[in-house]
């Protein structure tokens, strides 16, 4: 069982992310290649990448599991790649034991490698940071265009959930099985983890390439961190399954536009995001504010546009069909 334990203070510090996390992503994506999961577009997703993975990357998997075990030193928070990196360089060696004797305790066999690890050698850990860059190159740049729109499409959609249902609901809607026991939120585990969050309050971290149970990232002096599968994962958007909704609806064109504005934008930057005219980008906001779906405001010369409460809902509804 998963239980994270609340105070007042928590409840009053609960937020969302305010952009993806490159190494997170990274080791989620990693964890998905051999994670069973019933839809189509994640099975070709995974076959191709699995082919197509490099040697040098597969030591990942010493580390990573597809149940979501992993060390914490390995997702520092607020970090790009080239920072992150560094960052799990200087890990220091009892942290570094700690973390991996943690690991493995839950499912990770010891290995010589993870020795190596451990007692923090030096080309054992540039083996490591190799590994990770080449899985973030291989993985994660690929997709990062629509893994950000996707993120800005997931951070909208639980917003208004929050405005419109409260915290309670929010929270237990963001996966399957999360309830509250008093002010426990709890979750059904393997195996009994306790989270205390002790007046640093709760941040939401949707996961674009995670398909499984909320995850819990724990970092000294930071906030607890939530990461749960967002509506829908990356490999089901790069997915040809030939069944866009959205777009059967609306047209392709206006379609992209309707899902680019869950963030704001002015008619010359939507333009010039989905490669189309001003004057094209014009008249599909107009179409698209005529029917209740987008919301356009004068900025000086320029016409700034986003969704409203009913363009969020039919883009979460479409991506939830993929």
């Amino acid at each position: 069982m998963l239980r994270l334990h609340f105070t007042v203070e928590d409840l009053l510090l609960v937020s969302t992310a305010e952009e993806p996390s490159p190494l997170l992503e990274t080791c989620l994506a990693f964890m998905m290649l051999r994670r069973a999961d019933p839809r189509a577009g994640l099975g070709r997703w995974q076959q191709r990448h699995r082919a197509s993975l490099p040697r040098h990357v597969r030591a990942l998997r010493e580390l990573l599991s597809d149940s979501g075990a992993g060390p914490h030193f390995l997702d520092p928070p607020g970090f790009g790649i080239e920072d992150g990196v560094e960052r799990i360089m200087s890990t220091p060696r009892e942290t570094a034991r700690s973390e991996l004797r943690r690991m493995c305790a839950v499912d990770r066999p010891v290995t010589s490698w993870l020795r190596r690890l451990a007692d923090k050698e030096q080309t054992a850990w540039e083996e490591l940071a190799e590994a990770v860059r080449g899985a973030h190159d291989h993985l994660v740049t690929p997709a990062w265009p629509r893994l950000e729109a996707g993120f800005r499409t997931e951070i909208a959609w639980r917003s208004r959930r929050l405005v419109h249902q409260g915290l309670r609901e929010t929270l237990t809607g963001l996966a399957p099985g999360l309830r509250w026991r008093g002010a426990t939120l709890e979750a059904d585990y393997p195996r009994e983890v306790e989270v205390h969050l002790g007046g640093r309050g709760l941040v939401l971290q949707p996961s674009l390439f995670w398909t499984g149970r909320p995850l819990v990232a724990c970092h000294e002096g930071q906030p607890t961190v939530l990461v749960y599968p967002a509506l829908t994962p990356v490999p089901l958007l790069d997915a040809p399954t030939g069944r866009d909704h959205l777009a059967a609806l609306l047209g392709s064109t206006r379609a992209a536009v309707l899902r680019l504005l869950t963030r704001q934008f002015t008619t010359t930057e939507a333009a010039r995001e989905l490669g189309i005219s001003t004057a094209s980008a014009s008249t599909h906001a107009k179409a698209l504010r005529e029917a209740g779906l987008v919301t356009s405001l004068r900025d000086g010369k320029a016409v700034l546009h986003w969704c409203t409460p009913l363009g969020l809902d039919l883009v979460a509804h479409s991506a939830s069909q993929l």
